[in-house]
């Protein structure tokens, strides 16, 4: 009976699948898409909408991990007084304390805030992309610009130059000035400004950093801590001080590194294979191993935390409203240096992936004509950076276009319908809040390390054998992940190119002095001369 079942279902699902497409094709919907006109149809652009979010739907958790790694809004006085005397005042170190339950709760409610903002700007950016432009690309906050504010603007816990709230207010303005930028069409043009080397080793750099991430204790797997001796070394250890990361245990025994370790040879096979959704597949296992209580990799201790996180986790399902990140702007400190090195970074980041991932995107998509536009360009640039100031308000970094859009157009997507659907199915995420703030760092260390070597691979295209070029690039890479800073590598990039040119500026200018003199010499000699002759004839005339 199964059998028989199975053959009628076989033979009958091309009919119902022609039968569907041809309806979807031929109503409003099919004709706004351009269906037809792009050979494609509605299950081709399902099956594309799905293979996208798969490989992106790990920025939901992995982006909430990074930006609450900041605080978010959370402040000392968030923080629990101390237990031995409740009328004292916290001290700052309380932020950076994991048993001060006033702060963790805040931090938690802060990664919830992220989880749904995150979501949403997802949502809206891919769904405006593909209603708009047509294009079949999903946009997320994007990897980097995230790192950036986390680690090097507001710090760990609060403990970098700028508030949140003045930060998200960056995030804002740039997203303004990149949507002018776009408006007026000068994208290329401003990524051209920037030596091509260092434009391609920033994208290493930046995934080396975000790979030294996601291999430390707080934000990853552990591998790696402090030492007093070397700054950093090898730790994954069975315990560690809570407050400066120190292994007080033994080396290589942690559990969760272990189990995280795992997860990563997981997507690392699954990549290698070819298997779609593989980066959720190694975030999943980790996770649903860590969500067993009794265990020693558990994310649910017997704590008063970990009770707290394990109620809200049996919900399962639940909507949750963003409480203290959506309109944390505040323009307040905007007269200070670091803000305008931080608009600068932003912009410039936003300029070269967007435009960069955008063009790649329509090349693999067959979009790009004769003279190097694709149809919908000038819109899409648009809702990229639109979506920037739709996030800025929700209280996330950079919105971008996903390179991960790449596993959709390869499944054969070929319009917006595309982009819609993995809008919809960032929707629906919008509904597992619980699920979703219980995923471990350890879970999602793996994925940081991953990105991290799937942005290595441009550095192919450096000219290494060019030393003008080598050196300023390697510079670049070096100095994001060893200095725990984006800006700092593309200044010392840009600044060691420009050092490294002065000497063949100068020999230019010399060479145009010289031949500009020998000329006006060489054109007063003939004047001389065209004086001297005219003399001499008028003496004979006299």
């Amino acid at each position: 009976m199964g059998i028989g079942l199975c053959r009628k279902l076989s033979t009958s699902w091309p009919k119902m699948e022609k039968t569907v497409n041809d309806g979807v094709s031929k109503s409003f919907v099919g004709k706004y898409f351009k269906l037809e006109a792009r050979k494609s149809c509605f299950t081709r652009e399902l099956r594309a909408g799905t293979a996208t979010f798969l490989t992106m739907a790990y920025i939901i958790t992995v982006n909430a991990t990074i930006l609450s790694d900041s605080g978010g809004t959370c402040s000392i006085a968030d923080c629990s007084a101390p237990v031995m005397n409740q009328t004292s005042t916290p001290t700052p170190d309380c932020m950076f304390k994991q048993s001060n339950v006033g702060y963790q709760n805040c931090l938690a409610k802060t990664k919830s805030d992220l989880i749904v903002a995150t979501a949403l700007s997802s949502m809206i950016g891919s769904f405006a992309m593909g209603v708009l432009s047509n294009l079949p690309l999903g946009l997320a906050p994007g990897m980097g610009p995230n790192a950036y504010l986390a680690y090097n603007l507001v710090g760990f816990h609060g403990s970098g130059p700028l508030s949140y709230q003045t930060a998200m207010a960056v995030v804002l303005v740039e997203g303004c000035v990149f949507l002018a930028v776009a408006a007026f069409g000068l994208r290329a043009k401003l990524a051209r400004m920037i030596p091509r080397s260092v434009r391609l080793a920033c994208a290493a750099g930046i995934g080396l950093f975000i790979a030294f991430v996601g291999l430390q204790l707080h934000q990853g797997v552990g591998l790696i801590g402090p030492d007093p001796s070397t700054l950093v070394t090898i730790t994954a250890c069975d315990s560690t001080d809570p407050v400066t990361g120190a292994c007080t245990g033994g080396k290589m025994r942690s559990p969760t590194f272990w189990l995280g370790s795992v997860g990563f040879l997981i997507t690392s096979y699954g990549l290698m294979k070819e298997i779609k959704g593989s980066m959720i597949y190694g975030i999943l296992f980790v996770t649903l191993i860590s969500w067993s209580r009794d265990t020693s990799v558990t994310f649910f201790p017997h704590t008063t935390l970990g009770d707290a996180n394990y109620s809200y986790f049996k919900k399962v399902v639940d909507f949750h409203k963003i409480e203290s990140t959506a309109g944390a702007i505040s323009f307040t400190n905007f007269n200070r240096t670091e803000v305008w090195l931080a608009l600068a970074t932003l912009l410039y980041v936003d300029v070269l992936a967007t435009t960069g991932t955008l063009f790649t995107m329509a090349e693999i998509g067959g979009f790009v004509n004769d003279q190097g536009n694709f149809e919908g360009e000038y819109v899409a640039y648009m809702v990229d950076a639109g979506s920037t100031v739709v996030g800025s308000a929700l209280g996330v970094t950079t919105t971008a276009t996903y390179i991960e859009s790449s596993a959709g157009i390869r499944e054969g997507g070929r319009t917006g319908l595309t982009g819609v659907i993995v809008g919809l199915y960032f929707l629906l995420s919008l509904f597992f809040t619980p699920l979703l703030t219980s995923v471990p760092p350890w879970a999602v260390g793996p994925s940081l390390v991953m990105v991290g070597v799937m942005m290595m691979k441009v550095v192919k295209d450096i000219n290494w054998e060019d030393m003008k070029e080598a050196v300023p690039a390697f510079v670049t890479i070096l100095l994001m992940p060893l200095t725990y800073s984006i800006s700092n590598g593309i200044i010392g990039g840009i600044g060691l190119y420009v050092a490294l040119s002065l000497y063949d500026w100068i020999l230019g200018l010399v060479r145009r002095f010289l031949k500009l003199r020998k000329t006006l010499v060489k054109e007063h000699n003939q004047v001389s001369a065209a004086s001297g002759g005219g003399g001499a004839v008028v003496v004979v005339v006299v």
